[in-house]
């Protein structure tokens, strides 16, 4: 039987504090290679289609074991869970400014997929044990601002590598990332309950099953519906990360650190306001309606989804950074309602499991775009083509969350 520790909730949002660091070097360390295409391709020889399978190993090995990630989470300890994937990627982020051929570079990016798998789906689910209904968006969205600070840090990526070599920014965010895993093994605690969550079970981490699991999330009509907007998201998202930097690069004739911070930056700022506005909005809304929680991200994607096809339509810069800002936006509506939505759906014992599943699945579609974005570009195909398949894609997201049926007594769990 697991000791019962409540926490205050000053403790709670202290939880996030300490997690949105982890959000940050999560990010950071997985994307900053996309913006450093240039310097890359000239220390290691590689097509295109060969620089975008990088981040699509990444992607199907960490969608592949978001799953058992969650599960693991779900059945054991969540604070271990995310200690031990924080400081054993950021060794393998260590480890990659040290390979010299595409091989090791596939390895190392597989071996990240693996050690990244295990935080997001127990950090959010933390967060959402830590945080009940009252004030679940605004932690989950301030959480997920750190996802946007570290994909903002990795747009430089190019700045580093131009100036300091791609591989010192390497060796730099992983050695921080081990201090840091080593403060959260004091500072960073579960939250766990004693009390049984239903008559007869002694305790909500102890009864679960993967066939358990299995047939109480895929057989809700709701989350397969929030699994087919995750990954209609994943669509943009991820082309957006593996691609968007040469896209504007060449398209506006910006130098290599230019384009990294424009891609990011505009994008990250906005998701930032996005979270904050969307959190403190859904919270408000569920409050008074339980699909208020719902509503909130749907409008973010049927309007941001039409800007980002502006931004892959436009010959001019001012334009493109609008519907970046608008896309952005939209995006951080999303990222702060998509577990506190899961929590309508399922109750505690399944949330990081199901986000791994979530996980699992939109990174396989995530993945398969970058690796369709380079191999589109061997084929001479412009790049505006996948953003704007990506802005259809992101409509499509928003009106499948208008099939979600809430269920208020696992909202208040």
């Amino acid at each position: 039987m697991l000791e019962e520790k409540p926490y205050s909730a000053r403790y709670a949002w202290i939880v996030v504090g300490l997690l949105w660091v982890v959000a940050c070097l999560n990010y950071l360390d997985r994307l900053m290679l996309t913006s450093m295409r240039d310097s890359v391709k000239a220390s290691i020889e590689m097509t295109d289609a060969q620089f975008g399978l990088l981040t699509s190993v990444f992607l199907w090995v960490y969608g592949s074991l978001s799953p058992l990630g969650g599960f693991i989470a779900d059945r054991f300890s969540r604070k271990w869970v995310i200690v031990g994937s924080l400081g054993v990627w950021s060794a393998v982020t260590w480890l990659t400014g040290h390979v010299q051929t595409f091989e090791q570079m596939v390895f190392a990016r597989a071996l990240m997929g693996i050690s990244e798998a295990f935080y997001i789906p127990a950090g959010l689910a933390l967060i959402a044990d830590m945080h009940p209904g009252a004030t679940r968006s605004r932690a989950t969205g301030l959480h997920m601002s750190g996802v946007y600070a570290g994909a903002a840090l990795g747009g430089l990526g190019g700045y580093i590598a131009e100036h300091y070599g791609w591989r010192n920014g390497f060796t730099w965010f992983g050695a921080s990332g081990v201090i840091y895993a080593i403060v959260l093994m004091f500072a960073l605690h579960d939250r766990v309950e004693a009390r049984p969550d239903e008559p007869g079970e002694e305790s909500s981490r102890e009864k679960i099953s993967v066939v358990q699991s299995l047939r109480v999330l895929f057989g809700r009509p709701s989350f397969l519906a929030l699994l087919s907007y995750f990954c209609l998201f994943a669509l943009a998202n991820w082309g957006i990360n593996g691609w968007l930097p040469t896209y504007l690069r060449e398209q506006f004739k910006l130098g290599e650190g230019k384009a990294g911070l424009s891609a990011t930056g505009y994008i990250q700022v906005a998701s930032f306001v996005g979270v904050l506005i969307g959190g403190l909005w859904s919270d408000r809304w569920v409050a008074r309606n339980p699909r208020g929680r719902l509503y909130v991200p749907c409008i973010g994607f049927c309007v941001g989804g039409p800007f980002l096809f502006l931004m892959a339509s436009t010959d001019a810069f001012t334009v493109a950074i609008l519907g970046m800002l608008i896309y952005g936006l939209g995006r951080g509506f999303s990222d702060t309602s998509t577990m506190p939505i899961l929590c309508q759906i399922v109750s505690k014992k399944y949330r990081a499991t199901g986000y791994g599943f979530l996980n699992l699945f939109s990174t396989f579609v995530g993945g398969a775009m970058i690796y369709a974005g380079g191999a589109l570009r061997d084929a001479n195909v412009d790049l505006s083509k996948v953003f704007q398949v990506s802005a259809i894609g992101l409509v499509l997201a928003g009106l499948c969350l208008l099939l979600i049926r809430p269920n208020r007594a696992t909202e208040e769990a």
